[in-house]
């Protein structure tokens, strides 16, 4: 909305809702629950699958807000912090809770509460003393400090809900209970919404009230979160004495993959876009924003099955159930590659809908950009592999193959070839980019995942 895009899309079309109610009726629907549970197998795939949805629709979310809102001179140190501590220290913590290792298990989730506490109130100091040189230091200039300003005072002020937003949803999550976690997401973004509506077109509270909309609904997930450690299958207990700086050293590297995987994007857009600029021009521009949207839902998808298997993974790694652990590992790896064909298809049968999606096209860029989605789609199929790989290296507490994927995939190849593609074969080369890195990158996973031997 704060881009002018108005009103939402849920706002527009009352088939959102219509589709969600219907949805919610017909599993609640005892005939349907019934079937669903007759086989236990087909119940797992099918909780994996919609699992693995509902968490990459949320991460779109997430993603999309932080790629359009760069300037946010705040969030993006609190969701490093949030994520690294978060998904590190549940994965130390998961695997510990597998292993009946009731100590060590609260010493990863109080050592990990400890630096994300700390953290928070030391970035919120920091951003609050010094936000306006952070923020032209961030890429803020004379024309959009103001607003800069008046945004992140509320990243600032209110950075603890904003880390703890993240790091309790993987612990919650690691702590099985992943349906109160999606609830306390989704919740957060539905009155995130609605007060984001309510702010800024009926109270014309501009940036400020997009910011406190942004509090609002992450201070209900935090809330709701909370609720977790009231319930009769909490095992998340913080000691003093447990925090441990030899733990802080291994939730650190576990954390680490996940929140690259998530940066990486950035680095990947600005790199694009500099080239596209020098090589092709602005339409070749206006045809990666298309990618780059395409590719954050796909991304999204991917990284939902990972961190729907991650739990999972972890437990059973930690009680040494190595059989429970590849038989996960299959599951997810055919889920990925089930997702990757579907989407990388949709570039064959459907490429002029997935460019009219996004930009009003003319035939001039139909004709460019239709190759265009033709020869970049088929990275998507190695991608979700290569996503799932890291994040199983990482639920096994192997973090220098899941950092080896993670870098390859998403900061050294890339660069690589798109400097060193359009300067050796021409402009046009530079679409290669990706699919080549995926595919280089998928090379060395299989490599890894043969060389790595959990017993």
């Amino acid at each position: 909305m704060l881009l002018g895009i108005t009103p939402p899309g849920t706002f527009q079309d009352p088939i959102y809702a219509v589709v969600a109610l219907l949805t919610s009726l017909v599993l609640f629907l005892p005939r349907i629950r019934r079937l669903l549970m007759w086989d236990q197998r087909l119940y797992d795939l099918v909780l994996l699958i919609m699992d693995s949805a509902g968490l990459g629709i949320f991460t779109v979310a997430g993603i999309r807000i932080a790629y359009e809102h760069a300037a946010r001179p705040t969030l993006f140190l609190l969701v490093f912090v949030g994520v690294v501590t978060g998904v590190g220290g549940g994965v130390l913590y998961s695997v510990a809770q597998g292993a009946g290792d009731g100590a060590r298990a609260r010493s990863a989730f109080s050592t990990a509460l400890a630096a994300a506490a700390v953290t928070a109130a030391v970035l919120a100091v920091l951003a609050t003393l010094f936000l306006r040189p952070l923020a032209f230091a961030l890429g803020a200039d004379g024309t959009n400090i103001g607003m800069v300003l008046e945004y992140g005072s509320y990243m600032a002020h209110f950075a603890p809900v904003f880390l703890f937003s993240t790091f309790l949803q993987a612990f919650v999550r690691n702590d099985r209970d992943p349906k109160r976690a999606m609830a306390a997401v989704l919740g957060g973004a539905v009155l995130n919404i609605i007060f984001d509506y309510i702010f800024i077109f009926h109270l014309d509270m501009g940036m400020a009230g997009g910011a406190a909309a942004t509090v609002m609904g992450n201070t209900l997930t935090v809330l709701l979160l909370l609720t977790h450690f009231l319930s009769a299958g909490n095992g998340l207990r913080f000691s003093r004495k447990a925090v441990s700086r030899k733990m802080l050293g291994q939730i650190l590297p576990c954390g680490a993959p996940s929140f690259l995987i998530e940066g990486a994007a950035g680095i990947i857009t600005f790199s694009f876009n500099h080239q596209l600029l020098r090589y092709i021009g602005r339409g070749g521009v206006v045809i990666y924003s298309v990618i780059a949207n395409c590719a954050l839902v796909c991304m999204s998808l991917f990284n939902g099955v990972s961190q729907a298997a991650q739990p999972v993974l972890a437990a059973n790694y930690g009680a040494k159930l190595y059989g429970r652990v590849y038989a996960v590992r299959r599951m997810g790896i055919l889920t990925v590659l089930a997702f990757g064909v579907l989407l990388a298809s949709t570039a064959y049968w459907m490429p002029q809908v997935l460019i009219g999606l996004f930009v009003e096209p003319d035939a001039a860029l139909l004709a460019e950009g239709v190759p265009v989605l033709r020869t970049y789609f088929p990275a998507f199929v190695p991608m979700g592999l290569n996503l799932f790989f890291s994040t199983y290296f990482q639920s096994v507490v192997r973090p220098v193959p899941s950092l080896t994927v993670t870098v390859l995939r998403g900061i050294a190849l890339p660069l690589l070839f798109v400097l060193a593609l359009p300067a050796l074969f021409g402009g046009q080369a530079i679409w290669l980019a990706v699919p080549l890195t995926e595919l280089a990158t998928l090379v060395a996973g299989l490599v890894l995942l043969r060389r790595v031997r959990l017993a």
